[in-house]
């Protein structure tokens, strides 16, 4: 039985979670946080094994260092994490034995989009990104946007860019911000819960890769499945696929 404090237990995909960790006979809930309560805390009084984390950007890295310095180990859902962020952790968790999974998308297909474009770009290395979501979402572009843009690098090493470097007329970027050469869009609007299509051109063809999720109940079977395989890691993993 893996014993689970479930973190953001306020908002939507919090509550998501509990009904999840609540229905699996593998798990317990052992414990429900959010702003204003002791998380170190509660780790210790409930000797909870694992923390999944669902909150907000601002207390991305407090939340991690918590988790890992009270004895748990961590699923991390929350986005905004830098570079900078991942090389911390990774050295932090390391030092104290604890297993840190940080995924951008905790969706399977979402997951297999990413992989399927990086392999895509390979043959076709002109590559847009749009991704959607909520207007409630604290940041942009998405963790997955991110994600997917750098899983392409790694495969490509560079993508083309547009064979015209257009002149923007606003202050700001109108043609997305960029990664190597591939451009991210981020769209925010009530109606999402969370989309991403990645358009790969070529002479006279296009490919889109879109995944769409419905509801955030899509994301708990990575979530359950991460809950089950962090207490065997070190270190920081960072990306579901990872544990697929």
């Amino acid at each position: 039985m893996y014993k689970i404090i479930v973190n953001g237990a306020k908002g939507k995909m919090g509550q998501a979670v509990i009904s999840a960790v609540s229905a699996d006979a593998e798990l317990e809930l052992a414990g429900q946080t959010d702003v204003g309560d002791d998380l170190g805390k509660t780790i210790k009084d409930t000797g909870a094994q694992i923390v999944v984390d669902f909150t907000h950007p601002s207390v991305r890295m407090q939340n991690v260092r918590t988790i890992i310095n009270n004895g748990a180990s961590a699923v991390i859902g929350t986005t905004g994490f830098t570079d900078e962020d991942l090389k911390a952790i990774d050295a932090e968790s390391k030092k104290l034995k604890r297993g840190v999974l940080i995924a951008p998308n905790f969706g399977i297909g979402a997951v297999l989009m990413m992989q399927f474009a990086a392999q895509a770009a390979k043959y076709m290395p002109h590559v847009e990104i749009v991704e959607y979501h909520h207007d409630h979402k604290a940041d942009a572009p998405s963790g997955t946007a991110i994600k997917t843009a750098q899983l392409i690098n790694e495969a490509v090493g560079q993508t083309n860019p547009p064979a015209v470097e257009s002149k923007e007329f606003l202050a700001e970027r109108s043609q997305g911000a960029k990664l190597g050469n591939v451009r991210i869009h981020a769209v925010r609007l009530p109606g999402f819960v969370a989309t991403q299509e990645v358009m790969l051109g070529a002479l006279g063809q296009r490919l889109v890769l879109r995944h769409e999720t419905i509801n955030r109940e899509s994301f708990m079977p990575g979530v359950i499945l991460a809950c089950k395989k962090i207490l065997d890691k070190q270190g920081l993993i960072y990306g579901l696929e990872k544990l697929l």
